[in-house]
């Protein structure tokens, strides 16, 4: 077995190249994979997540492991995970890495996958909820497969978000500007919401028509970063069905008050990248991903990760 560092997997994923994996893997791979539904341990501060995935075939397996504190004093150090990619055949480990970093990447590049598929061609204004490492992967992303002229950030600590704004406008070469969850949510062609929040951040009723939605933040059935009015207006899609169905709270909790019901959701990620060029059907459609994270696409990454070191060996 070889164990990375946090530095190589740095060195040896390619966020760009992985929005295209994840996209590919998506659309021909899924269907032969058992992606169990993740364990959640409650814990006195936090929870530890147990995500697993194979393929049917007996050509991959892998698995995910994830501490999640609720006491962080910092939400930078809020999620530590190890990723596991195993010999299919033995099930001993093949390579160990740290997965925090690839957690966010990929994360990241499902948001940008389904954006890519989902959003307007003539988006102008990206909105971001958060402004932390999450935010800043899907920022970094984003201007990969949209035309955008400036982003939007809010997020609670004004100091935090000033120095957010201030770095990634350096970084991305676009006016980063800090507002109100209002003028965020009402002035967005594409909002994300990266954050730890278990209520709503805005009123959904402030969403304009044509708007696009990634909602990553959350992953416990008690908890949303969307009203129902948000979910109710949106054409929506899921990384998997079993995933969101057990612990995406932004869709279970207006199930459960009965404002859509469960066919409210209309395509997972594999339908999704079937539906090509685009599943938008009008230019005024509000769509929304909801992503929960799934172990497939934390396999898709350590894969790229692999091949990049074979690849790096074979040279030298």
């Amino acid at each position: 077995m070889r164990i990375l560092s946090e530095a190589e997997v740095h060195e040896h994923l390619d966020p760009v190249g992985l929005i295209s994996d994840l996209e590919s893997a998506f659309r021909d791979r899924f269907p032969d994979f058992l992606i169990p539904t993740r364990l959640h341990f409650d814990l006195a501060d936090g929870v530890f997540l147990v995500m697993p995935c194979c393929d049917r075939s007996g050509k991959a397996l892998g698995m995910k492991l994830v501490k999640v504190q609720s006491d962080a004093q910092c939400s930078d150090d809020r999620v530590h995970a190890t990723f596991l990619l195993l010999d299919p055949r033995t099930g001993s480990p093949r390579l160990q890495m740290p997965a925090t970093y690839l957690t966010q990447v990929r994360t990241a590049a499902t948001s940008i996958l389904a954006t890519k598929l989902l959003a307007r061609e003539d988006v102008t204004t990206l909105g971001m909820f958060g402004a932390g490492r999450q935010a800043r992967a899907h920022l970094r992303l984003l201007r990969k497969v949209r035309n955008f002229t400036r982003v939007l950030v809010c997020a609670l600590d004004p100091v935090r978000t000033r120095a957010f704004a201030g770095q990634m406008s350096n970084e991305v070469d676009l006016p980063v500007e800090p507002c109100d969850a209002d003028t965020c949510a009402a002035s967005a062609d594409v909002l994300c919401t990266c954050t730890t929040s278990s209520t709503p951040l805005f009123d959904g009723n402030l969403l304009r028509p044509g708007t696009h939605l990634n909602l990553v933040g959350t992953f416990q059935p008690h908890a949303r970063e969307v009203d129902s009015v948000t979910v109710k207006r949106s054409a929506i899609a899921v990384d998997t069905y079993d995933g969101a169905l057990a612990e995406a709270g932004d869709l279970l909790i207006p199930i459960n008050e009965g404002v859509i019901s469960r066919d409210h959701i209309r395509w997972d990620l594999h339908e999704l990248t079937k539906n090509t060029p685009s599943a938008r059907t009008h230019r005024d459609q509000i769509t929304l991903f909801k992503s929960v994270g799934t172990a497939f696409e934390d396999l898709v990454a350590a894969e790229q990760i692999e091949k990049s070191l074979k690849s790096k060996s074979n040279q030298t």
